[in-house]
């Protein structure tokens, strides 16, 4: 299944709504770009929910680390929400746990970026 990237704003946060599976080619391409807009037009504030994305690979995961630095260098801050059990353990196993801040509650999420 490719995936699908849906934005909304909840109380001056982006979120990033994917489903699907995060790998080589399109998918990855489409997390980048989401996020690359985001940041040009100077949004801070962005969360990736990952509720329905089913699947990660290895070029996946390296979008979420580029995906992760642009905001960086661009002053933003992006957070990750609702992580399904594999994409938890992928991230646990390879230690990114770590780098990223992730919450399992939307509300708790957006209140972090205050």
């Amino acid at each position: 299944m490719a995936l699908t990237v849906v934005s909304r704003e909840v109380g001056g946060v982006a979120v990033l709504e994917l489903k699907g599976k995060i790998t080589l080619g399109e998918g990855s391409v489409q997390v980048r770009d989401a996020v690359r807009n985001l940041v040009n037009k100077g949004t801070k504030s962005i969360l990736l929910n990952l509720g329905d994305v089913n699947y990660i690979d290895s070029s996946g995961l390296g979008e979420l680390i580029g995906a992760y630095t642009t905001a960086k260098n661009h002053g933003a801050e992006l957070k990750l929400l609702k992580l399904t059990q594999k994409v938890h353990d992928l991230l646990q196993v390879t230690k990114l746990y770590t780098v990223f801040d992730i919450y399992d509650d939307e509300t708790a999420a957006v209140a972090s970026f205050k």
